[in-house]
C-alpha cells in the first residue's frame, strides 16, 4: 500500500507541478493535466488501474461546469481559466484497495492557489485488531 500510495501522490504532484509552471503564461487544457497524472501512473506500471479522470472542475455546491482533468472519459480541452477551482485527484484501484489523493486547486489571475495545506505527504497503518 505505501508503495501505491507513493506512485498516487507523486501522480498528483505532479499534476500540481505542471498547473504551477504552466500557468498563467500558457494556456492550459484539462485534458493536459490529466495527461501528465496518467502518464505518470502507467510509467510505473499501473496505467491499467487508472480508471477515472484526473479531476473535475468545482463550483459553489459541487461540481462546476469547468474544465474537468480528463483525457479519459472525454478529452476535455476547455482552458484552465482565472477564477476558476478544480481538483487533481489520481488514483489506483487494484482488486485489493484503491489509493486516491486529491488536492483543489484555485486560480487567481497570476496565481495558483493549492488548498488543504498542509498537502498529505504519507499514510500510517492503522491495527484495527
Amino acid at each position: 500500500m505505501a508503495s501505491v500510495w507513493q506512485v498516487v501522490s507523486a501522480a498528483r504532484d505532479a499534476g500540481v507541478a505542471f498547473v504551477k509552471a504552466n500557468y498563467p503564461s500558457k494556456k492550459i487544457q484539462g485534458w493536459q493535466v490529466d495527461n501528465v497524472a496518467r502518464s505518470y501512473i502507467a510509467e510505473r506500471g499501473f496505467g491499467d488501474f487508472f480508471i477515472h479522470r484526473t479531476g473535475h472542475n468545482i463550483g459553489e455546491d459541487d461540481h462546476g461546469t469547468g474544465a474537468n482533468m480528463d483525457s479519459l472519459e472525454t478529452k476535455d480541452e476547455r482552458h484552465l481559466i482565472a477564477n476558476t477551482c478544480f481538483s487533481i485527484e489520481p488514483g489506483i484501484d487494484l482488486p485489493e484497495f484503491g489509493i486516491r489523493s486529491e488536492v483543489n486547486v484555485y486560480l487567481e489571475e497570476n496565481a495558483v492557489v493549492v488548498t488543504g495545506d498542509p498537502v498529505q505527504t504519507e499514510i500510517h497503518r492503522i491495527d484495527c485488531g
